[in-house]
This record gives structure tokens, C-alpha cells and sequence, in this order.
């Protein structure tokens, strides 16, 4: 098993022998003669070296592909390095020929977060789920960081990325890419964390016996056993980035206010003049958009990551995809990963383990005290922190704005329990369904990728229309906008979980004629349940921070307001009130890291332990 797309294309036999000095075809038996004459060649090995030395057709389409990356990449950051001030002059237009540049700026930003958020998750999930001692401090942490709004990180950081570079759009983009990796990175991690944590233990120990280091062990055996589950969790991270695009390319704090050219702000656009043509032609783009990034990147890595899954069903054919086959056949690909296989490979070695002294011999008494030691480290952090908010709010809240915020939290609350659970019960049967079926995975997977990436923001006339003339409570019917873009973390990861139910078990209860009720109870949701435990930490998490946009909408002068948390720091944020901001985000964060402390860890940890098939 290696983590390596692209397996080595076979030589032609004739060309092998005729590398090697050998002759073949008539005569192959006679004595190589020392220095070999083209008269000497046999046709078909000639012919065999003539197709290897040309570009095949492989080869020119792979180039086409990469060169065709390349040109839009470029194209689309040619700009970044030109004055602030420029978009001012060219300002967001609702003119549809403008659409395709939008487009390919906003697809530029969201890869360079997705590129971002695998370097994190890489690193902060792995050190979280292989340390004991980082993981009391990460794993809390990263639930504060997906409960912060991405208003909350675009208020605080806007002005940071900007001063990095005084004047220029530069600095307009680094922001808006954080906050686009602020919608992406924190479901990966979740994702490959849970991955790592449920790593089979007979592949752990055939890992330990062949003496794999530490740096092999990860891209040989961890990183290959969680990329079925982080391919999917990718599709959902990619498209909770089309959700907040609007809030991450039009930023709007206090007097600083900066349109990016981009399909989001195209759409902040659209809505503030009531366009509905330019949302239609808005939608239009982000379904061709969705579906190019489905063919060119999540279907060719839904195939390759096919082989990384741990046990085959037979009778079930694998996924295909041209651009895969492309990849493959060619030998340009081929070379240029066959260069990035032997540097990664370079420096680490497969190195037989040696007898050594192991930590799990250590004293237990000393082991107690590092623990101690390090528990009291991470409560003076938690309580610098808390004092350093707490004193910064102290300067700029009353009780008044505290109990305000509570209220508003508790509202909230309500809102994102009833949304979860009714989510719940809708997309874990059909997740689960979805998940056991191949076939029909592959055909829902564009489907659900376009329904997750739809912006919420384009939902709003209707819903704005509807309820005020309907004159519905808004308090009630609002409420929904907030699970359109988080219900999708929970079918993503049942899907992924149904998947990697070992068939075996499927067959067994088939022959035992297991149906019903029984069939979910004993193998349906012992199954799925980790998978969806990740799924709906995700989803609460991100319902909260949802809640900022669909608890205060408008549409054109009309506009509605759910009395919540979300509303409150919609609020402050659009008067630039960084105290009531911070106030918000802090209470937001405390009331996301209890409900995950008091239920979703230990259901988690539930399924874990009870539920582990391997």
C-alpha cells in the first residue's frame, strides 16, 4: 500500500531486450555482438522504441490538462500585486461576461485554502491523535476555532492581513483565503484525527514488524487508510467554502469594506439590487464550476483513493475516471511523480526496529508527573486566556450586553439541537443507503457536492418574500437557513462510513436473513455511528457559526431578524463594535465547547470504543 497515484507504465518487451543489449525475434540465440548497428535491430523493437520516444496521445492530453491548470491558474492571479485602489476603479459588475473571470478567482482562492487546510490537517490532526498529552489542548482548541464565525475571524484578522501588504489587493486576498480556510480546515481535521484514532490493529502491528519509521508508517499506512474518508470530507470542506464565499470575498467591517472580484461578491451584489437574473446567471456558474472541480479533481481522486480502501467486494466494479486514466498512461505524469516518490522516499528509509528501551517502561510515577505537569501547563494557558478576554471585555460591556449574549445563546441552542436531530433522522438512512451502493455513490456525489456548495444567501429572497408575506415568525422561520450548508457534513460522513462497512458482515447478516429494525440496531448504526459522530460535531459547529448569516437576512431594503446569538454579532459586526464581537465569539465558542465536552466527545469516544469493527 503506498501513497503514490500513478503506478509505472510496463516497457514493451522488445524495447526491454533491446535495453538491455539482448537481441530478440529471429536469431535471438546468437552471441550479442558489442556495439549494436540500427541494421541489427529487429523491426518490432524499433517500432517499440519509436512509439516510446513520441509523445502519445496520453502525453499531449496530460500536457493540455496541466498546461491548461496553469494558464488559468496564472491568469487568475495576475492581479493580486496591483494597488488597493484598482478596485475601485473596476468595480464588481452584474454584467454575465464578467462571470468567468469571477469564477476562476474565486476557484483560485478556494484551492489555495484547500491546500492550506491539508498542511493543517496533516499536522494538527496528527499530532492531536498521537499524542496524549497535545491532545487535551488541540482537541478542545480546534472546537473553539470551528464555533468562532467566520465574521468573528475576518473582524479581528482583516486588519492584520491587510497591514502585510499597506495598499495592495495582496492583502485583501490573504483575507479572504483565511477566511475561506476557515470554512474548510476544521472538518478535515476532525475527519483524519478520527481516521488515525481507528487504524486496525493488525495493520499497526504488520507496520511495527516490518520496522516502517515513523515518517513511512504515516504516508505508507495512516495517511492511505484515511483517504477514502478525507476524499469525501474534502468535497464537503470545498463546498462549505461556496457556502461563506460571499462573507469572505465581500468583507465588510465597521468603515473597512472590500470587494473582491469573485463569484461571492457577485452574488452580495445581485441580492442588494434584487437581481434575480444575475443570481440565476450566479447559480448557473457555480454548477459549471462545481462540476469541473468534480471532474478534474474529486472523481480522479475518488478512483485513486479506491485502492486505499481496506477490503475489496468482489463483483463490484471500482470507480473510473479519464482524468485518472490520463495521469496514468502518460509518461510525462509518470515521471514527474516518479521525481516526487524518490525525494519523499529519500529520507525515510525503511529501517528494521532495534531492540530499545521502550517509553511503556518508563516509571509510572514519572509518567504521572509529566502528566500533571502538563495539565497544569494548559489550565495557566486557559486561565491567561480567559483573563486576557475577560479584561478586554471588562473596558466595554455591561451586565446588560452579558445577559443579552446568554439569552441569545441559549435561543441558538435550540435552534441548532431541533436542526441537528431533524437532519439526522432524513440523511442517516439515506446516507447509509447511499454508502452501501457504489454505483449509486458515484451518481449522488456531483449531486450532493452542487446541493452542499449552494449559498444560503441565494435562498434568502425567497425566504425574506415568503415569510413577509406570509407575516410568519421569524424567530421559527428562519431557522432553517441555518443547517442548508451543515446537514451535509452528516450524509458525507455516513456515505463514508456505510462504505467502509466490511462486506463480509453485509453477507453474513444477508445469509442470516437480518432485516428491519434488527439490521439497523446491530450492523446500520454501529457502523456509521463514529462516521456520524465526526459528522455531526462538524454540522453542530458549523450550524452555529451559520447562524450569523441566517439569523439576520435582507433583500434589498427588506430585513429579517431572529433574535439569537448569530443576529447579535451580525449586529456588532456591521456597527464595528469590536467589543460586542468579542463578547459574541466568546460566548459562542463557550457554549459550542461544552455541548461538544458533555455530549458529542463522549458519544464519540462510545463509538469508538464499543463499535470498532477491526
Amino acid at each position: 500500500m503506498g501513497f503514490w497515484p500513478w503506478a509505472r507504465r510496463p516497457v514493451p518487451a522488445d524495447a526491454r531486450a533491446v535495453a538491455y543489449g539482448r537481441r530478440t525475434g529471429p536469431g535471438a540465440g546468437r552471441a550479442p555482438v558489442f556495439g549494436w548497428r540500427l541494421v541489427n535491430l529487429p523491426v518490432a523493437a524499433l517500432a517499440a522504441l519509436a512509439r516510446r520516444a513520441l509523445p502519445s496521445r496520453w502525453d499531449l492530453l496530460a500536457a493540455l490538462l496541466i498546461f491548461g491548470l496553469l494558464v488559468v491558474l496564472a491568469s487568475a492571479s495576475r492581479e493580486v500585486a496591483r494597488p488597493l485602489s484598482t478596485l475601485a476603479v473596476h468595480p464588481i459588475s452584474l454584467d454575465p461576461g464578467h462571470l468567468p473571470q469571477y469564477a476562476a478567482r474565486t476557484t483560485l482562492r478556494m484551492l489555495v485554502a484547500m491546500v492550506l487546510s491539508l498542511l493543517f490537517t496533516f499536522t494538527y490532526a496528527t499530532w492531536a491523535a498521537k499524542s496524549r498529552r497535545a491532545e487535551l489542548l488541540l482537541i478542545p482548541l480546534l472546537d473553539i476555532l470551528q464555533s468562532v464565525p467566520i465574521l468573528g475571524f475576518i473582524s479581528i484578522t482583516v486588519v492584520f492581513f491587510m497591514s502585510l501588504a499597506p495598499g495592495r489587493i495582496l492583502g485583501a486576498e490573504l483575507a479572504a483565503i483565511f477566511a475561506i480556510f476557515t470554512s474548510q480546515a476544521w472538518n478535515m481535521a476532525f475527519s483524519f484525527y478520527q481516521s488515525l484514532r481507528t487504524v486496525p490493529t493488525e495493520l499497526q502491528e504488520a507496520a511495527a514488524n516490518f520496522g516502517l519509521s515513523p515518517w513511512m508508517r504515516f504516508w505508507r499506512l495512516e495517511v492511505p487508510f484515511a483517504m477514502p474518508q478525507l476524499i469525501w470530507n474534502m468535497m464537503m470542506s470545498m463546498s462549505g467554502g461556496w457556502f461563506f464565499v460571499v462573507a469572505s470575498e465581500a468583507i465588510s467591517v465597521g468603515d473597512t469594506t472590500v470587494a473582491l472580484p469573485g463569484v461571492g461578491s457577485y452574488i452580495a451584489l445581485a441580492i442588494e439590487r434584487r437581481s434575480l437574473a444575475a443570481i440565476g446567471w450566479a447559480i448557473g456558474t457555480m454548477l459549471i464550476v462545481i462540476l469541473l472541480y468534480d471532474q478534474l479533481l474529486f472523481r480522479p481522486l475518488v478512483a485513486w483513493a479506491d485502492r486505499f480502501r481496506f477490503e475489496q467486494e468482489a463483483g463490484v466494479l471500482p470507480p473510473t475516471s479519464w482524468v485518472l486514466t490520463t495521469l496514468r498512461r502518460s509518461r510525462l505524469t509518470i515521471g514527474i511523480a516518479a521525481a516526487f516518490r524518490f525525494a519523499a522516499e529519500i529520507g525515510g528509509r525503511t529501517r528494521m526496529a532495534t531492540p530499545k528501551r521502550s517509553r511503556r517502561q518508563r516509571s509510572a510515577g514519572r509518567s504521572r508527573r509529566a502528566d500533571l505537569a502538563w495539565a497544569v501547563l494548559v489550565a495557566v494557558l486557559a486561565g491567561g486566556a480567559l483573563w486576557a478576554v475577560g479584561s478586554f471585555l471588562a473596558t466595554g460591556v455591561t451586565i446588560g450586553d452579558l445577559e443579552v449574549a446568554l439569552l441569545g445563546g441559549l435561543a441558538t441552542m435550540a435552534r441548532v439541537f431541533v436542526l441537528i436531530a431533524l437532519a439526522s433522522v432524513v440523511w442517516v438512512p439515506i446516507g447509509t443507503a447511499v454508502g452501501l451502493r457504489p454505483g449509486l455513490a458515484r451518481m449522488v456525489q456531483p449531486v450532493a457536492q452542487f446541493l452542499a456548495a449552494f449559498p444560503a444567501n441565494l435562498v434568502f429572497p425567497l425566504a425574506v418574500a415568503a415569510i413577509a408575506m406570509l407575516q410568519l415568525n421569524p424567530n421559527v422561520w428562519l431557522s432553517p437557513l441555518m443547517i442548508l450548508g451543515t446537514q451535509w457534513y452528516i450524509l458525507f460522513n455516513v456515505i463514508a462510513g456505510a462504505a467502509a462497512l466490511p462486506s463480509e458482515l453485509r453477507d453474513t447478516a444477508r445469509n442470516l436473513r437480518i432485516g428491519g429494525w434488527l439490521w439497523w440496531r446491530k450492523i446500520g448504526l454501529p457502523a456509521v455511528l463514529p462516521y456520524y459522530a465526526t459528522g455531526a460535531i462538524t454540522a453542530s459547529g458549523g450550524s452555529w457559526n451559520a447562524s450569523i448569516v441566517a439569523e439576520s437576512v435582507s433583500w434589498g431594503d427588506t430585513s429579517l431578524t431572529a433574535f439569537g446569538l448569530g443576529s447579535y454579532i451580525a449586529e456588532a459586526t456591521a456597527a464595528g463594535d469590536l467589543h460586542r464581537i468579542v463578547l459574541g465569539i466568546a460566548v459562542m465558542s463557550a457554549f459550542v465547547v461544552i455541548i461538544n465536552r458533555a455530549f458529542w466527545r463522549p458519544l464519540y469516544r462510545y463509538a469508538e470504543r464499543k463499535y470498532r469493527l477491526m
